[in-house]
């Protein structure tokens, strides 16, 4: 349970009752995260608009990649259970590969852009003021275009919105993250523990 109110269903105005149906179109339950949402629904909206503006221009993988270096700097559970199930369900990784990023992505056999920009999410995350030139410029040197870097820059800056908010309002993992390969959830499992089974 969060430590604010969660809005059940039967008090939802017409915009919570959307937000909830579109999680149980997508998920099929209402997630943790849309039940403390429910308070202000138009902030949840804006943030999937922005967080959708983000997407539309990169790679998938390098997207979720990203997230899952933000989350795990930010020692966001909730972010990371669920970023991972989005890379397994639409195979951007494998199990194997995916417990060995979440352990120590820079020993998973990703390449060395992909290190690189990992490490680039998680300074981004923690210590953005110390970002250097030099940092950005070893980017380039792998390829990517200040586009590109533009997009891992708000990609890990977004996530420390979300991340942060979902744990200080104490919403859990939904339970059904349980669903996961053992290893993999526990590897994923970086700060709040899941929720209970009802």
């Amino acid at each position: 349970m969060a430590y604010i109110r969660e809005i059940p269903p039967d008090e939802a105005t017409p915009e919570v009752r959307a937000l909830y149906d579109l999680d149980l179109e997508s998920l099929g339950y209402v997630a943790n995260y849309s039940k403390v949402f429910a308070h202000r629904p138009e902030v949840y909206v804006a943030w999937g608009r922005l967080i959708g503006a983000i997407r539309s221009g990169m790679d998938q993988r390098r997207y979720e990649l990203v997230t899952l270096a933000a989350a795990s700097k930010l020692q966001s559970s909730y972010c990371m259970l669920a970023h991972g199930r989005v890379m397994l369900q639409r195979n951007l990784t494998t199990g194997d590969e995916l417990e060995a990023i979440a352990r120590d992505y820079r020993h998973a056999g990703l390449s060395p852009a992909e290190v690189a920009m990992m490490a680039f999410a998680e300074k981004v995350a923690l210590t953005a003021h110390a970002i250097t030139a030099q940092d950005v410029e070893a980017l380039r040197r792998h390829g990517l275009s200040d586009t590109e870097i533009f997009d891992i820059v708000v990609t890990a800056a977004a996530r420390c919105f979300f991340s942060k908010t979902l744990d200080a309002v104490g919403a859990e993992p939904d339970q059904n993250f349980r669903g996961l390969d053992e290893r993999v959830r526990d590897a994923l499992t970086v700060g709040r523990p899941l929720a209970k089974p009802a």
